[in-house]
């Protein structure tokens, strides 16, 4: 790794650390900068503003959250359950939180939108590797499978992302999977599970 991408990965790692420990809100370009030990202009170089720091910040998270996703798919897990280890593996954890509610703020909403594509962009090809053997296996039956996945996840994100969901969004979610995917039904009954599991039914 060059120097100046080394340093530029360093300002990511404390900002990262930062979010984290004290939310986004609260953490300041000045307070990175003394962490770091450099100068103003140094830290400018680098990023134009705190806003682009996060935006970066989450652009790590996802390289570091598909490569653990590309190794389920890579496994010997039963489709199944690759699925439901892909989608876990994009998923912020608990700790994540702050940086996920600094993305739901109103003046960051295209930069939650930028970065809901770049997610996007980085699952929908490893779903959809997951779901080519199942057509194999002769678990699903359709084709059009990126289009399928990436609709999949738009309708999950818009259902199930602020954390509140009722029984029968979940059981209309997992008959829209199955007739999707050209699934038997209850064959993504396992999916409901999953999804409470990452918020409360009302």
């Amino acid at each position: 790794m060059k120097k100046g991408e080394k340093r530029r990965q360093e300002l990511l790692q404390i900002a990262y650390r930062l979010f984290l420990s004290q939310g986004y809100e609260n953490t300041s370009v000045d307070q990175i900068i003394e962490e770091a030990g450099i100068a103003k202009g140094t830290y400018y170089y680098y990023f134009q503003s705190k806003e682009q720091m996060l935006e970066a910040v989450i652009g790590r998270m996802i390289e570091e959250e598909a490569e653990a996703a590309r190794g389920v798919l890579a496994s010997e897990l039963p489709v199944a359950q690759k699925l439901v280890g892909i989608i876990a593996s994009v998923r912020p954890n608990q700790d994540e939180q702050p940086i996920e509610e600094a993305l739901k703020r109103p003046e960051n909403v295209l930069m939650h939108n930028k970065i809901r594509s770049q997610l996007l962009e980085a699952i929908v090809p490893l779903l959809s590797e997951a779901v080519e053997e199942g057509v194999r296996c002769g678990l699903f039956a359709c084709n059009h499978i990126p289009e399928r996945v990436r609709m999949l996840l738009i309708l999950s994100s818009g259902l199930f992302d602020e954390g509140e969901f009722s029984r029968a969004d979940v059981d209309v979610f997992i008959d829209a999977a199955e007739k999707l995917l050209g699934a038997a039904p209850g064959t993504m009954g396992f999916i409901g599970q999953f999804i409470r599991q990452g918020g409360a039914e009302k």
